[in-house]
């Protein structure tokens, strides 16, 4: 699902993507400038090898997720920390967004439950 940035308004725009067991869901709403705000929550399972048996298990995901999309090359005017994804096409591609955060996800330290409980 891509959505044009430029169509991106102060109402709300839903969206719901879905990934084998996951599902990221939430809005995008004009922020100021070039800049879009994506809230969405990230829920369901990923499948990830264990840090510590490399045994791969199924991860439960479920995070709030806000950052914001800009519609070109971001530049910080306001010198206040944004978390900021750069579009240099006009549009944000929702599954690839997913992926992204999905890999976030996976490159984090997490353990199975069986080498969690032996410990």
């Amino acid at each position: 699902m891509k959505v044009v940035l430029r169509r991106v308004t102060k109402t709300p725009l839903d969206f719901e993507v879905k990934s084998n067991e996951i599902t990221f869901k939430g809005y995008l709403e004009y922020y100021k400038g070039k800049l879009i705000l994506l809230k969405a929550k990230l829920n369901g399972f990923v499948l990830k090898p264990c840090d510590s048996c490399a045994e791969e298990f199924k991860l439960f995901v479920n995070e709030d997720v806000i950052f914001y999309i800009s519609d070109g090359i971001y530049e910080d005017d306001d010198s206040i920390e944004l978390d900021v994804v750069e579009s240099f096409d006009g549009n944000a591609d929702m599954e690839e967004l997913l992926h992204s955060e999905i890999e976030l996800i996976r490159s984090d330290y997490h353990r199975c439950e069986s080498c969690e409980s032996s410990e």
